[in-house]
């Protein structure tokens, strides 16, 4: 059962645990990008608006491809004045995925044809100490395809989960925080 989005974030500075069913629309009009209601004079609305229209981007062609269960997390959902980025999965069929099918249907509504995963797409940026995926040069959104498969992103006892577990944790206390399912209407 989604929950009402709260107006503030939770004494760790992290969107409280629950799962939140929200628009593109409503996140825009969200804590997540106006800000709790004591914020710092860094909050970065104008930067948290710009990753909701890329945001918008990437999951209208997800809708077009049929693609509906698609959550964001990260430090978009915490109490940080300036995330890096966006991160996010979506559901999506094996076969559609390993066939490349997906990505193939995916680029050919992007412009620069951004959807893949093969780690050898990965190059650095001046903003980042890792490398990153196309789509993050392109939109600063990383979003991955989630079929039932381990991430990697490990749990407190170093083992690898699934995105569902690991994007309802912070990374760094492993404290639970909320996930934001993107609905259309």
């Amino acid at each position: 059962m989604a929950k009402q989005l709260p107006q503030n974030f939770d004494k760790y500075g992290l969107l409280p645990a629950g799962d939140y069913e929200l628009t593109i629309e409503q996140i825009r009009r969200s804590l997540l990008v106006r800000g709790p209601a004591v914020k710092s004079d860094t909050w970065d609305m104008e930067w948290r608006s710009h990753l909701v229209d890329n945001l918008e981007i990437l999951v209208k062609q997800l809708w077009k491809v049929g693609i509906e269960n698609i959550f964001i997390n990260g430090s978009f959902v915490e109490d940080k004045d300036h995330p890096n980025d966006i991160d996010g999965y979506f559901e999506c069929d094996l076969k559609e995925f390993a066939s490349g099918r997906l990505a193939q249907r995916l680029n050919m509504m992007d412009p620069h044809k951004i959807w893949t995963w093969d780690p050898s797409s990965r190059r650095p940026h001046q903003d980042s100490d890792k490398k990153q995926l196309p789509m993050w040069h392109e939109y600063r959104v990383e979003l991955y395809p989630h079929y039932d498969q381990l991430c990697s992103i490990p749990d407190r006892f170093g083992n690898l989960q699934m995105f569902p577990s690991a994007f309802r944790q912070s990374r760094r206390e492993y404290r639970s925080k909320g996930i934001v399912r993107i609905i259309e209407r």
